[in-house]
């Protein structure tokens, strides 16, 4: 199987479509439509109920991981059994037939190279150079990439240290350092570049991807010469590292006579090549 992301293999799992949703903000997958196409099943209802009694740890959870969701379908939308990608792979663990073993031995692997990033993690950078020039990727662009990637996590270690809360925290913040570099927030950006849940920054052109590691790499040092504690005084620190880039832009701008902000983005790049690799798979 091809090094498609997760969301994608198992909506084209056995290049048969698998009927899916967005749920709070994540893919969730028609549980339904996943079994028949492991197990060829004619209903697949009684084997997922035949499957919780052979593994009781599965039913355990179940409940946890598969939500009744609106589901669109030919004969209009309709509530459907769901599961995110994390309670589809431990239901496939769970299916004997054969159709499930590329899924579990593909699982297998990924986990396996978790492990070995975890203990030499120059392997998770490798392997990342690696998928972005697989996608078609320049090598100058990867760079700025990779470069915006390390700046990232020296930021968040620095926001950890200071006392700022992850996840929620860390996206206001983060939305304070674009929106003062470029006057749109990650959300507001992502839309302009008519992205849905593509990774914003894989979608930025080589300016973009330098004025938005200089907003985070000024907000770093910023909260570190002022010693900002806690979620208020990093906020402070993270406008004014987005504004020290935002000067910076408008500046060049002024200077070139051409916007920074663009929306460009790589979609017809990144999904032919995931279409050629998929068709090879």
């Amino acid at each position: 199987m091809s090094e498609l992301q997760p969301e994608r293999r198992i909506a084209l799992f056995q290049k048969r479509e698998v009927r899916r949703t967005i749920h709070n903000n994540e893919w969730w997958f028609v549980v339904e439509d996943v079994v028949l196409v492991l197990t060829d099943s004619r209903d697949p209802k009684q084997y997922i109920q035949r499957m919780k009694l052979r593994d009781p740890e599965l039913a355990k959870g179940y409940v946890q991981f598969v939500h009744t969701l609106p589901v669109a379908t030919e004969g209009g939308v309709q509530p459907m059994l769901c599961s995110n990608a994390e309670g589809l792979f431990r239901i496939i663990q769970s299916v004997p037939s054969p159709k499930a073993e590329p899924f579990k031995r593909w699982l297998a692997k990924v986990g396996y190279e978790r492990i070995q990033e975890i203990e030499d993690p120059e392997l998770a950078t490798k392997r990342t150079r690696a998928l972005y020039k697989a996608k078609g990727y320049s090598d100058d662009w990867i760079e700025k990439r990779m470069r915006s990637i390390a700046i990232r996590d020296e930021l968040t270690d620095e926001w950890k240290k200071r006392g700022v809360k992850e996840q929620r925290e860390y996206a206001i913040l983060t939305a304070e350092i674009s929106k003062a570099t470029f006057g749109l927030t990650p959300t507001q950006y992502s839309e302009f570049k008519r992205l849905k849940r593509e990774n914003l920054r894989d979608h930025m052109t080589d300016l973009e991807l330098i004025f938005s590691m200089l907003g985070e790499a000024a907000t770093t040092e910023i909260a570190r010469n002022r010693e900002a504690q806690g979620f208020p005084q990093n906020q402070v620190a993270a406008k004014n590292g987005g504004r020290v880039a935002g000067n910076a832009r408008r500046e060049l701008e002024k200077q070139s006579g051409r916007k920074v902000v663009t929306n460009e983005n790589y979609l017809a790049l990144t999904q032919s090549v995931k279409k050629a690799k998929w068709l090879k798979s």
